[in-house]
């Protein structure tokens, strides 16, 4: 089974956090995560295509704002926690400015 990696706490940087966060469809998923908790990867009412959300998630995964885990076929996103440790408040300063 092909495991997805994430990168080490050390090496999550604010620009790629800031760059992950500048899309719609990106903020749209980390609200939901943040009001939700953890989610099917399918589960996201982003209208749009399940490989542009696979997309989505990939970025922010690879920026190191989601964890992503398989259970059997199916895959789960959840925010990491130590984003919240590296960057305080980051996240819901964004998202509280992005509407």
């Amino acid at each position: 089974m092909k495991q997805h990696p994430h990168p080490d706490v050390n090496d999550i940087n604010l620009i790629g956090v800031l760059a992950a966060l500048g899309d719609p469809v990106r903020l749209r998923i980390v609200t939901t995560l943040l009001a939700e908790g953890e989610k099917g990867s399918t589960e996201f009412d982003c209208q749009v295509a399940n490989s542009t959300l696979s997309h989505h998630i990939k970025q922010l995964r690879e920026a190191g704002i989601v964890s992503h885990r398989k259970e059997g076929t199916r895959c789960f996103v959840a925010l990491r926690p130590d984003i919240e440790e590296k960057f305080p408040g980051l996240l819901q300063s964004v998202l509280k400015f992005a509407d």
